[in-house]
């Protein structure tokens, strides 16, 4: 991919000619100026949080917990001690793995600061030790059906109303958990929560700016002090143990061997409501590894996560159009990568040029054969609906980025560059005109103090980029437990 470095003049008495830079063959692209494109990128992209912005992201959350807590109470639906996931990065970043064709186009700066994703069980199965299996007959491959047989009696009585009902010949009914009845139930639940609230504001609570179902999302926007936040809300089946039809992916060999256990990665896995190209949006949920990914994470170099996320910016711009990529299919190729290349060449700190160059390439080998198979059940092929004009038409504008790689990298730097001054400029006009911060809230006794924000940002230091695991009691939602991998807080 890169040229080799010129040899020196070998006849003596002449003079040495210095070698020339490492170049990319295909473009001619100085590597050491892509390096440095893609360390600016990172340092644009990533965001620093002082004590201010900490507790803001804080109070944020507190208010989602709090509300779910309520949308719990409303009609005990939702498991009453309940562990959430919450992962940093929209739906939209490919954090998980649902179609964005439905999902309204929101962007950072001009529709929000941050963006999170937050997976939150309906219902749970968290008893088993045995693989789990699914009902994959009606289903394609990495999707199933889920009966409430396999609960009792009180559960099927909560959620027959979010099912669809099958009669069989013997008389037996059948309901199946249907997701997009789920998520009709969850956004209205939630828009009356919200109505509640809003019936009593209280100084320095957020501010609901937007509530939006998304096909089975539902996306909130909240303004807290000068802060505008996206939460991608998510109704999951939460699994304790790991899928049978993942099982043999644990008997090869992986990069994550031997620096986390297998405990860590197979301790449970989601059906998430999303639907195969040709499947009963109704019936049909996709299998989720979210909380595996959030272990694998931490077995991935940096300079990787830094060419990845450059990636990830040029194509959510370049192949937006007709939506057939998407960024957690761009998230599976480098976990792919991962298990291919020796781990000795994924941490070398200076190969962050060559590794978005490899990923570039990846994705249009991946287009141009119409294969992407999903990192935990490979014989699941998530580009095999595609047509031919369209993963040409990406492909051919893969091959423009791959031929000028630099100019793409300075357009998402401009971008990311944009969205930072869009957000500063509105920080600044709504610093007189929004709602008070909780930090400006001095008048209140019960107001945290700024202990909590230096906890918090110390918290967000030592743990970039990581995914916090919350455990909440809606009868108690004054003392949220949050833990982020293994450590409790």
């Amino acid at each position: 991919m890169a040229a080799p470095l010129a040899s020196k003049a070998g006849s003596a008495g002449n003079t040495s000619k210095p070698p020339f830079p490492e170049l990319d063959f295909r473009s001619g692209a100085r590597v050491e100026e892509l390096n440095k494109l893609i360390q600016e990128f990172t340092k644009h992209d990533q965001r620093e949080y002082d004590d201010q912005r900490a507790l803001e992201i804080h109070t944020a959350k507190d208010f989602i917990f709090s509300m779910l807590g309520m949308v719990q109470k409303l009609d005990q639906k939702l498991p009453v001690a309940n562990e959430y996931l919450l992962l940093s990065g929209g739906v939209r970043e490919g954090v998980v793995d649902i179609d964005l064709d439905e999902l309204n186009v929101y962007a950072r700066g001009t529709d929000y600061d941050m963006d999170f994703t937050l997976l939150v069980p309906a219902l749970k199965l968290h008893d088993r030790n045995q693989p789990v299996t699914l009902d994959m007959r009606h289903s394609a491959l990495c999707h199933s059906w889920l009966s409430l047989r396999l609960f009792d009696e009180g559960t099927i009585s909560k959620w027959k109303d979010c099912c669809t009902i099958v009669d069989h010949i013997n008389g037996a009914t059948n309901y199946f958990f249907s997701p997009t009845k789920v998520a009709d139930w969850f956004y209205e639940s939630i828009s009356v929560v919200l109505s509640e609230i809003q019936k009593k504001p209280q100084r320095g609570m957020p501010k609901v700016e937007k509530v939006e179902k998304n096909g089975t999302i539902i996306s909130i926007i909240l303004g807290v002090g000068s802060s505008r936040m996206l939460y991608d809300i998510v109704p999951v089946v939460s699994f304790k143990g790991w899928p049978a039809v993942a099982q043999s992916w644990l008997m090869e060999n992986h990069f994550w061997d031997g620096k986390i256990t297998e405990e860590e990665v197979i301790s449970g896995f989601y059906l998430v409501p999303a639907c195969s190209y040709k499947g009963k949006k109704d019936n049909e949920w996709r299998l989720s590894f979210a909380r595996s990914e959030v272990q694998l994470k931490k077995c991935i170099s940096s300079s990787l996560m830094q060419a990845y996320q450059a990636c990830k910016a040029i194509i959510i711009k370049l192949l937006s159009r007709p939506k057939a990529i998407s960024p957690y299919h761009l998230r599976s190729m480098m976990l792919w990568a991962c298990d291919r290349l020796p781990a000795s060449y994924l941490a070398q700190e200076d190969y962050a040029a060559h590794f978005l160059l490899g990923l570039i390439d990846d994705l249009q080998h991946c287009l141009v054969n119409k294969m992407c198979p999903n990192y935990f059940i490979p014989q699941c092929n998530m580009l095999e609906h595609l047509s031919e004009d369209t993963v040409m038409l990406h492909a051919r504008k893969l091959s423009s980025v791959r031929s000028d790689p630099a100019e793409h990298l300075r357009t998402a730097i401009e971008h990311v560059k944009a969205a930072n001054r869009l957000t500063l400029e509105l920080q600044r006009r709504g610093s007189t005109t929004s709602i008070p911060s909780p930090q400006s809230d001095g008048g209140d006794p019960n107001q945290p103090d700024d202990r909590l924000a230096k906890k918090l940002q110390q918290l967000v230091t030592e743990n970039p980029g990581k995914s916090i695991s919350v455990f909440i009691n809606p009868d108690d939602v004054t003392r949220p437990h949050f833990r982020i991998d293994d450590k409790f807080f």
